[in-house]
């Protein structure tokens, strides 16, 4: 039997959001996919569902009302506040939900980003190998845009299965891993050695293409002029722009820069990071490529 939730609020940046559609850079596309990669499988874990689609909200939430069938969700993600029928329920969780039901799911007390996913296939077709929304391409989701009210999501069959993962903890705390960029050189080793021992803050300025910082300390002020030949450049790049603003590019990032990356946000920190809210501190700590990959192995195993 076909499910059909609608749509009754979505805030802003509000998408569906697949794994990812990969090696498209050289055409201009960037992969896309959950700004949270960790949650997303949580959820999906939490659901029942080992692939699919789900929906990534941001911290304005969303209201989905069930018109009919039945279908199992799972929620993750940041800290949100989730409500069933007006019943409070845990986060993250799980739930079953049948024809009248209607979720509700508000911002708590950390985090940018908050995953829904679904134990059975979201029916959207593939675009390029996904389903991952990008709306700078316009392409993926529901034809290439954000989620808004009105819109209708149906679903049918199955998904494939996997048990659940552990319950996360609460988020970790300390400096931001990166490693250093090809374009490290361009500043100096005190310039270097200021960057690692500054402070930063995220500020309002942020998407699914990327998170500017405020520089309170001036640690780029003097660096010159900042402009290079463009080349690619990969989520997590630490870009310094012109006027010595740092930006840390996010998935739906432009495929080339002509500005310096001083470095790289790891891949074992990256879902951490795009959880930091506007307003909140961040410091950087650079590490070994070694270590980052031993990280990373360390995570998937």
């Amino acid at each position: 039997m076909t499910a059909l939730l609608r749509v009754v609020r979505a805030g802003p940046l509000c998408t569906v959001q697949e794994q990812g559609r990969f090696g498209r850079l050289a055409h201009g596309i960037s992969a896309s996919g959950p700004m949270d990669n960790d949650a997303f499988d949580l959820a999906g874990a939490l659901a029942g569902a080992d692939d699919g689609a789900g929906i990534e909200f941001t911290r304005a939430g969303l209201t989905l009302r069930m018109e009919a069938g039945e279908l199992s969700l799972g929620w993750a993600g940041g800290d949100f506040a989730v409500h069933l029928n007006g019943l409070a329920l845990k986060w993250p969780g799980c739930a079953a939900m049948r024809a009248g039901d209607e979720i509700d799911i508000s911002p708590g007390a950390w985090g940018n980003y908050g995953y829904l996913r679904f134990g059975s296939q979201l029916n959207l077709p593939l675009v390029l190998g996904s389903r991952a929304t990008s709306t700078r391409a316009r392409i993926g989701g529901l034809d290439g845009r954000a989620l808004q009210a009105g819109d209708q999501l149906s679903f049918s069959g199955p998904a494939s299965r996997k048990l659940p993962k552990p319950m996360p903890e609460e988020p970790t705390i300390g400096p931001v891993r990166f490693v250093w960029g090809i374009h490290a050189d361009v500043f100096s080793p005190e310039v270097r050695q200021r960057f690692v021992d500054g402070q930063f803050q995220v500020s309002s300025m942020m998407d699914r293409m990327g998170v500017r910082l405020i520089d309170e300390g001036g640690v780029f002020a003097d660096s010159g002029v900042l402009s290079l030949v463009s080349d690619p450049i990969l989520p997590g790049d630490i870009q310094i722009l012109g006027d010595g603003t740092p930006i840390v590019l996010m998935r739906d990032h432009q495929p080339t820069g002509g500005y310096p990356r001083i470095g790289t946000v790891i891949s074992a920190d990256f879902d951490r990071f795009a959880q930091i809210r506007p307003g909140e501190a961040v410091a950087f700590a650079p590490v070994s490529v070694e270590h980052a990959h031993r990280l990373l192995r360390s995570r998937s195993s």
